[in-house]
């Protein structure tokens, strides 16, 4: 890419995020009565329902926080943190120390569900505000909610499992690359060896069980020794969720100077594509068989917002670590598709939900699993990072 190109992205990703995507969200999102931010928004902005997803409590406060850190230090962003980390303390623990899913308006408990994903968010939560504050007391704060999320993880029986494990015993992708980007986030804010060791296991786990360099897949589920499971979600690729992994795992081998696992990382974003790029309408699957069979799901061949959000940021840095001018075209073309389809150009922010032919499937703008995240966390990368990159 040429440098005015480059200078040409960098100035538009800074432009949404400041003009559409963050006006957006502290408009229509932030409670000013209650704390906390509300996520289901229609198109205009509107609320249809005053519940609230716990773990969005965690990333809308990760998100002004980080704002507020590496952005710049506008009082208004810091306030709506401090306030969503207030009410994620007041109201979204349960007596036993866990988070609930969802709360009320208020902040009633509504849903406990079986998974720690909360915690996942409360952890970056708190060690944003620490990184924006300097604050030793929320630095203690995510630390303990890492380990609590380790700790729901690894003790059998503690949380219950989606399908028996005495019958059919399994092990995801997604807690492994949580605890990845949490250990990372952790080394960054404390300087603590022993969150990088936690990468580093994460990271063998990983390429151990999950990628399958001879067959080009990263799969979502397997047995508990990394075989893989005849079964649909034995076969399952999420396109977006390997690529997601894919740049967490390259940022750490940027920062250890790792060649060689940038460059297996990077293998990781072009499987995605070949498996998960759409041949006939363009833009990335959401699910895919590795074996080409039928998925369950029967949103496998739409179109969601996150994939590709994580899509333009892994291949810009894949682009910026390894010089390879194939990331370069593979960021052209998904950029082209993305800003021609996801993008309201009336009401502003982006739909979430595509059809297969890139058609809206629902006008929303948020819900309890679409909210201020994805999108400003890929505009925000992707302005660091072009702007590292122009010389």
């Amino acid at each position: 890419m040429h440098n005015d190109r480059l200078a040409q992205l960098r100035d538009q990703y800074h432009r949404d995020l400041l003009e559409d995507t963050v006006p957006f969200w502290l408009k229509h999102g932030v409670d000013r009565t209650h704390g906390g931010f509300f996520t289901c928004l229609d198109r205009d902005g509107s609320i249809y329902c005053t519940d609230k997803p716990v773990w969005f409590i965690g990333r809308a406060t990760w998100l002004f926080a980080t704002l507020y850190a590496q952005l710049e230090q506008r009082a208004e962003w810091l306030d709506v943190a401090r306030e969503g980390i207030e009410f994620l303390s007041r109201h979204c623990f349960d007596s036993s120390g866990k988070l609930y899913f969802s709360v009320t308006a208020e902040g009633k408990p509504l849903q406990m569900r079986r998974h720690a994903y909360s915690e996942v968010f409360s952890v970056m939560a708190f060690a944003a505000m620490a990184t924006a504050t300097g604050e030793e007391r929320y630095a203690k704060r995510a630390e303990e909610l890492f380990q609590s999320f380790q700790r729901f993880l690894n003790t059998p029986g503690l949380l219950p499992p989606k399908i028996d494990s005495n019958t059919r015993p399994m092990k995801g992708l997604s807690p492994f690359m949580c605890a990845l980007s949490l250990a990372d986030i952790l080394y960054q804010v404390t300087g603590r060896q022993e969150y990088e060791g936690i990468c580093s296991s994460c990271i063998e786990v990983v390429f151990k069980d999950f990628v399958r360099p001879d067959e080009g897949v990263v799969l979502e589920t397997v047995d508990p020794q990394g075989n893989r499971l005849d079964l649909p979600a034995g076969r399952e690729m999420n396109p977006g969720h390997a690529i997601e992994t894919a740049w967490f795992i390259m940022e750490i081998a940027q920062r250890r100077g790792d060649a060689d696992l940038l460059r297996k990382a990077a293998a990781i974003i072009d499987w995605s594509y070949e498996r998960g790029w759409d041949a006939q309408y363009g833009g990335l699957l959401y699910f895919v068989d590795v074996e080409g069979k039928p998925s369950p799901h029967l949103e496998h061949d739409m179109k969601l917002w996150w994939p590709h959000n994580e899509a333009l940021y892994a291949c810009l840095l894949a682009y910026h670590t390894t010089g390879d001018e194939k990331y370069a075209q593979m960021y052209e073309t998904t950029h082209s598709w993305v800003f021609s389809h996801f993008p309201d150009k009336t009401y502003g922010e982006w739909y979430g939900y595509l059809h297969r032919d890139g058609s809206v499937s629902a006008h929303l703008k948020g819900n309890m699993w679409k909210g201020p995240f994805h999108l400003p966390r890929a505009q925000l990368f992707c302005w660091k990072l072009l702007t590292e990159m122009i010389p």
